[in-house]
């Protein structure tokens, strides 16, 4: 990556991004830190560590150094489905909840998973739930991952009176985590009546206005209910929330962007290698995948009108969008042009606007508008995790737009995903994963806004709550939330022909600066070429470039 004339000092990063505009015990895995020779790739993250469990990449601001393993998952790369936004995503996630249809063949019903630890009580609540399925089911019996979750009559009503008993007195003794685990295990099992025993239990603790794991669990309960009912469609009814209005989808978003930094972690930090990368160029072309309002190209916009060897010949951006934007915004991408054309008029830069308004999935080689002797920039913000992959269809539209991009022999790609292992992962290795990633995501939510604040859980429930419960209820082509950890974006743009490109320290700089408005238990790390950023011990998001 080219990057600029010597370093950023602070205070030019601070000027361009000012333009005005009880310690928890693990029910099923225990915590280990990756020591320095747990692979041939590991590399140091310089001042802070990380931690993974089984799936998962931890973040820590005050762990010694330590190693990362980028190809430390338990399965392939693979990717996600349609065009619709998570909670990372400026529109969210919505249209797809009025329109999917569930697919029973693809709904994974996994056998427990073994080896887990125990907990006060746990070991028998696992005893007493094991005796149930040998009962019902037989001692032999296997559940299939393609085994169709059609609950209605998958366990007869015969099962003795005092195991429920005991089934009840125990499942008061759990905390909410433990209980959380067991009645997904009991929903992977297809034992509905033990699920919902475990689920009247989950009723009387769950609020979407209490402390953050009050707040998830209601929506994990609401997304354990929505698979039992093996309908995709149920998701949106059992949320019990009107489809919202374009200015009230925008309004939490709004909510979300200022209280949370996860959108200026993708905005920002794409703009800084975009702009280094660009600085001796004058003929750009910028394609957005996810161009949503627009606002993040006003800030490089004015950084380009104000470099030293005056403002690009022309600037060029193609916004990619769907219907889901249009909606969000009250109208098309001819809105983000007219505003985009109007600044940079008001800066002295020549600029274009070209519409893509189709998904991501659709996009083809003459949607983008190439022309020769274009220095060519490619944004990813929040939006492969969407793309149908190897695993949901034979088109694997995430590999297929991959090697497009590449043709285009662009300067630099920018990527940011989520640092989360959902995609390809098993039911009950997925839902402990969404438990944990979202018990730091609504922490963080928690600080910044009072609990009983009605913007916060309307923004909570609009825009993560669907997710959430996309990610438990779905599976197959109903299942859109399918996020990949940076070791697996990392094979498959390397897969694609990409190299990865070093970042500056300007990018890491700003950060840090733009999380002083924030509760000092976000951090940012280095990595294997990635930023990271993250809440306490967890990563949440990262960020890297590739050309």
């Amino acid at each position: 990556m080219q990057a600029s004339q010597g370093p950023q000092s602070s205070s030019s990063v601070q000027r361009f991004y000012h333009q005005p505009q009880q310690q928890v015990e693990q029910y099923y895995a225990t915590f280990h830190v990756l020591n320095n020779n747990v692979s041939n790739d590991s590399g140091s993250v310089g001042e802070q560590g990380f931690f993974q469990t089984q799936n998962e990449q931890f973040f820590t601001l005050d762990s010694a150094p330590a190693a990362i393993d980028s190809v430390y998952y338990d399965s392939p790369p693979a990717a996600s489905v349609s065009s619709n936004r998570s909670a990372f995503s400026p529109q969210c996630s919505q249209s797809y909840m009025s329109d999917m249809h569930h697919s029973s063949d693809n709904t994974t019903c996994g056998s427990p998973l073994s080896g887990c630890s125990g907990v006060v009580d746990g070991n028998e609540l696992r005893h007493v739930l094991r005796e149930l399925e040998n009962k019902l089911l037989g001692p032999e019996s296997e559940i299939d991952d393609n085994y169709s979750c059609s609950f209605g009559d998958a366990v007869p009503k015969s099962s003795s009176m005092m195991k429920w008993k005991r089934m009840l007195d125990i499942a008061p003794s759990l905390d909410t985590k433990e209980l959380l685990f067991a009645c997904a295990e009991a929903v992977s099992d297809a034992d509905i009546s033990t699920a919902e025993v475990l689920m009247n239990v989950l009723e009387k603790r769950v609020s979407v206005s209490g402390d953050p794991m009050q707040r998830l669990s209601a929506y994990l309960l609401e997304g354990l209910r929505a698979r039992i009912l093996s309908s995709g469609s149920i998701i949106y009814k059992k949320l019990k929330c009107k489809e919202p209005t374009s200015s009230e989808l925008l309004s939490y978003m709004q909510v979300l962007y200022h209280i949370c930094p996860y959108f200026k972690f993708a905005y920002m930090s794409a703009n800084v290698v975009i702009r280094e990368a660009m600085m001796n160029e004058n003929r750009i072309h910028i394609i957005d995948f996810q161009v949503a309002q627009g606002s993040q190209w006003m800030f490089l916009i004015k950084s380009l009108a104000d470099r030293p060897g005056g403002p690009p010949f022309s600037l060029r951006i193609t916004g990619v969008d769907d219907s889901q934007s249009a909606h969000a915004r009250g109208g098309g991408l001819q809105l983000v042009g007219e505003r985009l054309a109007k600044f940079a008029e008001s800066c002295g830069v020549p600029f274009e606007f070209h519409a893509a308004g189709i998904s991501g999935s659709e996009v083809e080689l003459e949607n983008l508008w190439i022309q020769p002797g274009e220095a060519v920039a490619v944004n990813f913000p929040y939006m492969l995790h969407h793309m149908p992959d190897e695993s949901v269809s034979t088109m694997n539209h995430r590999d297929r737009l991959l090697r497009l991009v590449k043709s285009l022999s662009p300067k630099i790609v920018t990527l940011v995903e989520q640092e989360s292992n959902t995609n390809t992962t098993p039911f009950l290795p997925r839902f402990r994963e969404t438990l944990d990633y979202y018990t730091a995501m609504f922490e963080s939510i928690d600080a910044a806004r009072p609990r009983d604040d009605r913007q916060r859980i309307s923004a909570e429930e609009h825009c993560v709550a669907r997710d959430i419960v996309n990610i438990i209820a779905c599976e197959g082509a109903d299942r859109v939330e399918r996020h990949e950890p940076f070791g697996k974006w990392s094979m498959r743009f390397t897969m694609a022909g990409f190299t990865p490109c070093p970042l500056s320290p300007s990018v890491g700089e700003a950060m840090r600066h733009m999380l002083q408005e924030y509760s000092p238990n976000f951090g940012i790390a280095e990595g294997h070429g990635a930023l990271y950023l993250g809440w306490k011990n967890r990563a949440l998001a990262s960020s890297s470039a590739w050309r």
